[in-house]
């Protein structure tokens, strides 16, 4: 974490002697307004890093002409602060407006080409939208494949990114097969404590917990908080994305005390540094489904109510997330006999999964099962 802070330092004193020296629109202060909102993202403090990133935006577009590939590289920027930041409409936006300047002023296969494809994935993603993020992601592979060493840290990425896809899309199998390709490059590309190695632990840990198998997925995930323990600040999202994937497995255990106490500390960070408001649903989800657990069925009801809200506001209607709480709703009035709710929740999950979902995806499957069970109750 150090290393982060220390970074910022001294951006911000570079800064401070070039805006002695240089005229207030000269693109090198625009460079270092950059590096200053890097650093901060690095660190997680998002708005902060909008800030900066946008007074290095305002200078370049007046210094810059329209193609130029720092201006690109700019938007990009703002459109990672924003994902980050769970508003991904103004994420595309401007992944997009990077990507335009990348076709016109790169060659076709350069690897900068293949990290806004990458991007672009990234947020279809998010929203839902599994298809698309596969054909974006695919497409940057393809280049990183021809344009990169075996061992680049991107092409790892990208490896981690497809396995992601095949993760949300249910097919486990491949999924393991694009991480193992992922770690096995990171770490014969980093060394032992490098903070990119969280990554294939958090992706793995995400893999086996879909497989049910968690006892691989608890330590692939306490593998991943290790390394972020060392290398990022004590209220960094990415902890508290961490905590509450510890959180879920223990709740998954059986483990549900334990499991309160680290969705508690991944809220401690939620609740008060600015984060993706979905990571956000998902504790008040994951903890939803402990009290549920736990047949505390009003306190369930609540953190559930919090967490969907947050993604109705967020997130496309018909996306997978949406199915989930549905699903975990009708559960929980299952169990109370509150059999009309349970019933119109249970519809929502499964208009959702067999839109949005392959036929085979095991959370459909699981739609139906709860759906059926509840037909026989009424």
């Amino acid at each position: 974490m150090g290393d982060y802070r220390k970074i910022q330092v001294l951006y911000e004193k570079s800064h401070q002697i070039k805006e002695k020296a240089l005229p207030q629109n000269h693109p090198e202060l625009a460079t270092s307004y950059n590096n200053i909102g890097l650093a901060y993202n690095n660190m997680g403090d998002y708005s902060k890093a909008l800030e900066f990133y946008e007074k290095s935006c305002k200078i370049y577009e007046k210094a810059l002409p329209p193609n130029h590939p720092n201006l690109a590289s700019s938007y990009d920027n703002i459109g990672r602060v924003y994902k980050n930041m769970g508003d991904y409409s103004k994420a595309l936006e401007f992944y997009e407006k990077a990507h335009q300047i990348y076709e016109k002023a790169l060659p076709p296969n350069h690897p900068d080409l293949a990290t806004s494809y990458n991007n672009i994935g990234g947020v279809y993603n998010n929203m839902g939208d599994y298809s698309k993020a596969l054909e974006f992601y695919e497409k940057a592979h393809k280049i990183f494949e021809n344009a990169l060493p075996p061992n680049h840290p991107h092409l790892a990425i990208s490896y981690g990114n497809i396995g992601q896809v095949y993760n949300d899309m249910g097919d486990y199998s491949k999924a393991l097969e694009f991480n193992e390709k992922a770690h096995q490059i990171f770490e014969n590309a980093l060394p032992p404590n490098h903070p990119h190695l969280a990554f294939p632990y958090n992706w793995f840990g995400k893999i086996y917990r879909s497989m049910k198998d968690y006892s691989k997925a608890l330590d692939n995930f306490e593998k991943c908080l290790s390394i972020r323990q060392k290398a990022l600040p004590d209220n960094h999202p990415y902890l508290a994305l961490t905590y509450s994937n510890i959180g879920d497995v223990h709740q998954l255990m059986g483990n549900y005390e334990r499991a309160l106490a680290f969705h508690q500390k991944a809220l401690n960070i939620q609740e008060n540094v600015q984060c993706d408001p979905t990571d956000c649903a998902t504790t008040y989800i994951n903890l939803g489904e402990t009290y549920r657990e736990i047949k505390d069925y009003s306190t369930a009801l609540t953190f559930y109510q919090k967490g969907l809200e947050i993604r109705e506001k967020k997130l496309p209607k018909n996306h997978p997330d949406l199915a989930v709480v549905y699903h975990n709703m009708a559960k929980l009035y299952l169990s109370t006999r509150k059999y009309s709710m349970a019933m119109k929740n249970i519809q929502q999950a499964v208009e959702i999964a067999q839109e949005k979902l392959p036929s085979t995806h095991p959370h459909l499957l699981e739609y139906r099962e709860t759906f059926e069970k509840l037909r026989k109750k009424i």
